[in-house]
């Protein structure tokens, strides 16, 4: 990394320290670290690293020669508490620090180079974050790979990203083996479990001959994920620029000055302020305890284990989600965080009473819910059962942000509780720059008018995909000369920076010249009791080249019609033009644990054969 602008930092600090996000943010820090273990890390990075090295990284801004240390020193002064809990597995920081320094020698022992993709295609557990930190030392990226991918998609995201090589569960062998010739870059397979495969390596055999010193270091953030594919091929999204210039030599520097970087770095990180870092303490290990439901190879699961990451939290890991385990698990190990999309709140709020209200939930503080777009409905009864079960305080939370935004706007309690309207946003400007845009007009929108969604933060000041035919910079406008994100969203934002979102331009139905959201209608059709979940689709028409279509999937053990859901339509006070002309019943819906509906593969299925827009 480039000597950065020491002096002007030094002029920019006062502006830094006024912000509530940095001033946030390192109350978080201390709080969550503790005042003699903030003091005992320090001195032990100090130690690491060189006291006279230290304070010349400190000054000249090279934060690459502190990170390394400052992440083991955090490790051993926390060493006998609980670093993740997967199961029946429970590994103390002692524990994970040695294993990590074991798989990064032995990742470097098999030819492994900085910048060189080490793959992962691993279920939830302990062995993700193993190869995550390990990844990092050694300044390998690790592409996140989506074990929902079909073949075609694997093969592509693999290729795309140029893999090395693949750390991948032994569940997914088969599948691997069958497209092992498709994937040429990859030279080795390292395989969790104790299945001995020809040409793969297993997991715990090179942690086993490796050392457990530490390993040539070449620090790089080795954040990874792929887009979500909804609307197409996962694209492989570069934090490791982005979020990593200030911590790494390897990472190429965004075209803004270090000040404005430094400032998007605290407005990002300052969501662990926003959703209670400064007041979630356990009452038995001080720290933050956080369920990980979702898929780690999520972008926005992120939020759910920064604060493992980062504030010494303790990560508790399903290796897939089921809702009864879910209530079990917040009650079992006395979790106060945790990251869902709406999808999962959904079927725990579908248990029958007697299951869904035996648990004692008393000790969640923040329930982080994104993804995917959820109901005012939703937000509510969220609140409702986690107060019925013993939470103190609203627990539902929510941000708006994207695989390439990160963090964008935060929804906290206190915003619908100050105001019960805000229920209908996602939040307000608070961990990035968001404004809403007239391409028409070719200006900003005043407060209630739609427009276009637009977005600075610090993952888009350097964005790009690897490995893509489609360039990030499509996506960017250039507006009063600065670059802004176009993540495709519409909505308004209010006098108070909340932001309501109104629809995504990939989904809009043009019916007749009219533009139709199918937001609007999907949250119309979700009130109904019997609805568990909906989406609405472009649909053939002969006169008026399409029309919405509601294909509904009713909750277990419940029966619907079709006319029965247009009535409610009707009801709900939709427009004419908004009523879907076509509904379907099905049994499910193809819709990701991570909240993402595949709509396109939905469409594929009425559109065969037929033109369509888009």
């Amino acid at each position: 990394m480039q000597e950065k602008g020491f002096r002007q930092v030094i002029k920019a600090l006062p502006s830094l320290a006024s912000m509530e996000q940095t001033r946030g943010l390192l109350r978080t820090f201390f709080k969550q670290w503790g005042g003699l273990n903030t003091l005992r890390i320090i001195l032990s990075t100090g130690r690491k690293a060189g006291h006279l090295t230290a304070l010349r990284s400190l000054l000249s801004f090279r934060l690459e020669n502190l990170v390394p240390h400052l992440l083991v020193s955090l490790w051993e002064v926390f060493g006998d508490r609980e670093a993740l809990i997967s199961g029946a597995r429970r590994s103390t920081y002692a524990d994970m620090k040695a294993r990590i320094m074991r798989l990064a020698n032995g990742l470097q022992s098999l030819g492994l180079r900085p910048r060189d993709r080490c793959a992962e295609l691993l279920y939830n557990g302990n062995e993700f974050f193993e190869a995550f930190f390990a990844c990092s030392l050694i300044g390998c990226p690790m592409p996140f790979l989506n074990w929902h991918m079909g073949r075609e998609d694997l093969v592509h995201a693999i290729n795309a990203t140029q893999a090395k090589a693949l750390i991948l569960s032994s569940e997914f062998v088969p599948e691997v083996l069958a497209i092992r010739d498709l994937i040429p870059t990859v030279k080795h397979y390292i395989v969790t479990g104790d299945i001995p495969l020809e040409g793969m390596i297993p997991y715990e055999a090179l942690l086993g001959q490796s050392s457990g010193d530490m390993p040539d270091v070449h620090f790089i953030v080795a954040l990874n994920p792929y887009t979500g594919g909804t609307t197409g091929t996962p694209k492989n999204v570069n934090y490791f620029d982005s979020i990593g210039y200030a911590f790494s030599d390897l990472a190429t520097p965004p075209d803004v000055p270090l000040v404005e970087y430094l400032r998007f770095l605290f407005l990002q990180f300052s969501f662990m302020y926003y959703f209670g870092g400064t007041e979630i303490s356990d009452p038995v290990t001080k720290n933050m305890r956080c369920l990980i439901p979702g898929p780690l190879y999520h972008a926005g699961t992120i939020a759910a284990w920064v604060p493992f990451i980062l504030l010494g939290g303790t990560g508790v890991i399903m290796k897939k989600f089921d809702p009864l385990e879910f209530l079990r698990l917040i009650e079992a190990e006395r979790i106060n965080w945790v990251f869902v999309v709406p999808a999962m709140l959904e079927k725990v709020l579908s248990l029958p009473d007697d299951a869904r209200q035996r648990y004692d939930l008393s000790t969640m503080h923040t329930l982080i819910c994104a993804a995917a777009p959820a109901t005012p409905e939703l937000k509510k009864a969220t609140n409702e059962f986690f107060r019925a079960c013993g939470s103190r305080k609203n627990v539902f939370t929510e941000f708006y942000g994207s695989s390439e935004t990160a963090v964008a706007t935060v929804l906290l309690p206190q915003d619908y509780e100050e105001n019960p309207v805000r229920y209908e946003s996602v939040g307000k400007m608070r961990c990035a720059q968001t404004r809403i845009y007239d391409k028409n007009a070719g200006c900003w929108c005043a407060p209630g008018k739609d427009g276009q969604v637009m977005t600075r933060s610090l993952t888009t000041l350097n964005l790009n995909y690897v490995g893509s035919s489609e360039q990030a910079g499509r996506a960017f406008q250039i507006i009063d000369g600065l670059a802004w994100f176009d993540d495709g969203l519409m909505g308004h934002m209010d006098e108070d920076g909340f932001l309501y979102l109104t629809g995504r331009n990939k989904e809009m139905i043009i019916t007749g010249g009219v533009n139709i959201f199918p937001n609007e209608i999907e949250a119309a059709i979700k009130r109904h009791a019997r609805v568990l979940d909906v989406a609405v689709i472009r649909y053939p028409d002969r006169e008026l080249g399409e029309v919405p279509a509601a294909i509904v999937q009713p909750k277990d053990g419940q029966t619907l019609s079709s006319g029965e859901i247009i009535d409610f339509c009707r009801q709900q006070s939709l427009q004419g033009f908004k009523i879907p002309r076509y509904v379907e019943i099905v049994e499910s819906l193809p819709r990701h644990i991570d909240g993402k509906m595949r709509k396109k593969d939905i469409e594929d299925r009425y559109w065969a054969g037929i033109e369509r827009r888009g």
